[in-house]
């Protein structure tokens, strides 16, 4: 290599590392508008199976206006080429990076930023599995390396729509509040601050659930650890939401203020998000 080729790629390098101190926002949309074109021809031409597919497997999905479904439908093309997905002892399926996208997506369909992009790999196990020391099986768990699913309980959370279990959106939750609070990238401002406001009534309700032994609408689980309760608020926001409205018709309100949607609405969003 030259000494003025490797001057200018210096300055390439430099130049990069500047725009991802001075202007992550901008680098941020710049990447979204490579991850859009490049998911605009799989859109194209797997739409209208697509849209088969989360129709019959997505109770969220149906619900949606038609407008909003093709939106949907571009944000899971959008999340699921972002995403490495690893089979662990499952052998692939269409369907799998599809519903999988579908939830995350589902999650965060209120929010600007709605890729998780910290999260490159998705693991996808086929029963229930053991992780380091623990005795007890995991059906799904967050770490830094990726996401991890059970995929036998994953569609056991979707085949029971209105029990408030479902380990995609459990997961997911964890995955969206480890991205706002635990590193940098994927982040989502609006989410972040109003997380902030969200506690002031979730803390509440759950130093509450910790002093009641039955741990109420929410159940015990949810009692354990602040970072469950807010999974398993997720989890009942989109499977029981009536029940959750008149059972905690403030904590209720909270979580439609952070995620920019109400399920008990027709269109859904409380506010338009713009997608580049």
């Amino acid at each position: 290599m030259s000494l003025d080729t490797a001057y200018i790629l210096f300055f390439i390098i430099m130049l990069v590392l500047l725009g991802y101190l001075l202007f992550p926002g901008m680098i941020r949309r710049l990447r979204l508008f490579f991850y859009s074109r490049k998911a605009q021809t799989v859109y194209e031409d797997r739409q209208p199976d697509y849209h088969a597919m989360l129709h019959q497997n997505l109770p969220y999905y149906r619900n949606l206006p038609p407008s909003e479904q093709q939106r949907f439908v571009r944000r899971t093309v959008v999340f699921m080429t972002t995403k490495q997905f690893e089979y662990v002892e499952l052998q692939p399926e269409e369907l799998m990076p599809l519903l999988i996208s579908g939830t995350a997506v589902q999650l965060t369909f209120g929010l600007e930023n709605y890729l998780m992009e910290h999260f490159e790999k998705i693991y996808v196990m086929h029963h229930d599995y053991h992780y380091g020391f623990n005795s007890v099986p995991f059906q799904g768990h967050v770490t830094h390396e990726g996401i991890y699913l059970s995929w036998s309980n994953f569609l056991k959370g979707y085949n029971d729509y209105q029990d408030g279990d479902n380990v995609g959106l459990h997961e997911m939750a964890h995955a969206l509040a480890y991205v706002n609070f635990n590193v940098s990238d994927g982040r989502d401002d609006g989410f972040h601050d109003r997380f902030i406001r969200f506690s002031k009534t979730g803390r509440t309700v759950f130093e509450n659930m910790q002093a009641d032994f039955s741990g109420g609408f929410l159940g015990r689980y949810a009692a354990t650890r602040y970072e469950e309760f807010w999974a398993v608020c997720v989890e009942n926001f989109f499977e029981r939401p009536t029940s959750f409205k008149i059972q905690l018709p403030e904590l209720y309100a909270a979580m439609c203020l952070l995620l920019n949607q109400d399920i008990l609405t027709p269109n859904v969003l409380l506010t338009p998000v713009e997608d580049i």
